[in-house]
């Protein structure tokens, strides 16, 4: 591992990535199918006891999930594909891709559950007829399942072998319904807890862990302030003393968590050396759909689908598409792949939210004027050389993490990450942007980077290695830019010690 002195300028330019938060809603056409929007992507070395060399891989789809979301509640999409791809040697393709397909089936061989009323079998107009506690309750109507399976090469070239049960050798795994409430679920965390599956990966001979389920969303952001251009007097958020006085606005909402958790070993590149990975997710859409006006009687009916596979939703660094690509070109940056990000350079060597601050915080004249902006270019497509740049990389977009640093205790863990650290003299290299952790408060460490914070700390004699251009006149903020944050903290979100990580959703009803 580098020592301190040559981490810390790097890992201070890291903090000027344009990442900054979660993706809901990001882009006009994912507005329109929610199921396949994903709102957050997180990699990072496992820091569960006993866990030593794991790497967990954390997607996030369907945000804005009530917990009173019923009848039918937030069930996954089983006409699509979602995947985590895995680039292990920096050429900006996938090496392995995790693909995700569910099932969505109703009790009694697609029959459902029926109560006898006045002599005749009615269906019920619940997905659940009594109490819940178990994988495959028998009072659930809707069973809910998963499988993955691991292709390895190019995700639409190469033929996939799935992951297996290491009890019982099964392909297909009981994903938990979401929490109804608790006269349904009495407890929620143990019947959740029961999908946490062991499986076998192909060609790895270590086991890994499967979750599909519910969660309570992970993200703590004002949200609708930041939207309303940035509804906030500027007093309150250059005042670090106030980092928590706003609502958390998307505190109670829940997300569906694609959570795996698997060894270093059987992510890195055979023989390389490179302790480095990059990872982003998908998901997919069949290219044509045809609804049926009269749809048979069973659980989704009304849709059929064909053609190849399309691509409408990407995320690894986040909220790129939502602060960062212009309206314009928001959907074609969910279709588009990592190799192909060259596309959308203006966008981060021109970037226009430093210009969009200006004009909602009534700051004229603050946005830095370093163009094109090459210290984010080198921060956000390459990694930091270093930290968690592979030895061969082709610029793009995905979150990148070095394998190699040892993960760091969750109470340790500094919520800036790399560049909180080692402002506050620790040694926590195993957070943003060296992957993403749940804990890490990348909106507060973007609000700084895109104001110029770095370039003052750069100074005249490019202190920081972020390009001659990077200096305080560069930065016309100054240190203000470092005291900005968004008035909520990501820090007090509440999360589990070990793997899914991300907490227990809120119930229904009490």
């Amino acid at each position: 591992m580098p020592s301190l002195y040559r981490l810390a300028p790097l890992a201070l330019a890291a903090a000027a990535t344009l990442a900054a938060a979660s993706s809901h809603r990001e882009a006009p056409f994912i507005t329109t199918a929610p199921k396949v929007d994903a709102s957050d992507f997180y990699v990072f070395r496992s820091y569960e006891s006993g866990r030593d060399g794991y790497v967990t891989l954390i997607a996030n789809y369907l945000p804005l999930q009530d917990a009173y979301g019923g009848p039918n509640y937030f069930s996954l999409d089983p006409n699509a594909l979602y995947e985590i791809h895995v680039d292990h040697d920096g050429d900006a393709k996938e090496d392995l891709s995790f693909q995700f397909r569910v099932k969505n089936r109703l009790a009694n061989d697609g029959a459902g559950v029926s109560l006898n009323i006045g002599g005749k079998p009615v269906a019920i107009p619940l997905i659940q007829a009594g109490k819940v506690s178990q994988p495959r309750d028998p009072n659930l109507q809707l069973g809910e399942s998963f499988s993955v399976t691991l292709v390895k090469g190019g995700r639409r070239q190469a033929t996939g072998q799935p992951l297996t049960a290491v009890d019982g050798g099964s392909t297909e795994f009981a994903k938990p319904v979401d929490n109804i409430g608790t006269k349904t679920i009495p407890d929620y965390a143990a019947y959740a807890a029961r999908h946490v599956h062991e499986v076998k990966i192909p060609g790895c001979s270590r086991n890994a862990r499967v979750f599909v389920g519910q969660r309570q969303d992970p993200f703590a952001v004002n949200l609708g302030a930041i939207f309303d251009l940035v509804n906030a007097p500027l007093e309150v958020i250059t005042n670090p003393a106030l980092i928590n006085v706003a609502p958390n606005t998307i505190d109670g909402k829940s997300v569906t968590t694609l959570a795996l958790e698997v060894h270093t070993d059987c992510l890195l590149k055979p023989g390389s050396g490179d302790p480095v990975i990059g990872g982003w997710t998908t998901a997919s859409l069949r290219q044509a759909r045809l609804l049926d006006g009269k749809p048979a009687s069973g659980h989704q009916t009304s849709e059929k689908v064909g053609g190849a596979w399309v691509q409408v939703s990407r995320l690894g660094m986040p909220l790129v598409n939502e602060l960062v690509i212009g309206l314009k070109d928001k959907d074609r940056f969910n279709a588009a792949k990592p190799a192909d990000d060259g596309q959308f350079a203006d966008y981060v060597t021109n970037p226009t939210l430093p210009a969009l601050l200006e004009i909602a915080l009534n700051i004229p004249g603050t946005a830095p004027t370093n163009f094109p902006r090459t210290d984010l270019v080198t921060t956000f497509l390459t990694g930091l050389p270093g930290v968690n740049q592979p030895m061969n990389v082709v610029a793009s977009e995905m979150l990148r993490l070095n394998a190699s640093i040892a993960p760091v205790p969750f109470a340790s863990q500094n919520r800036l990450g790399i560049v909180g650290s080692l402002l506050a003299g620790q040694n926590d290299f195993a957070g943003f942007p060296n992957g993403r952790r749940p804990k890490d408060d990348v909106v507060d460490i973007s609000l700084v980077a895109v104001m110029g914070g770095l370039c003052v700390a750069n100074g005249d004699t490019n202190a920081l290695g972020l390009g001659a251009d990077c200096k305080p006149s560069a930065a016309p903020l100054g240190a203000t830019a470092f005291s900005l944050h968004d008035a909520v903290d990501q820090a007090v979100v509440p999360l589990l010690p070990g793997f899914p990580y991300l907490n227990t959703p809120r119930p229904g009803a009490q």
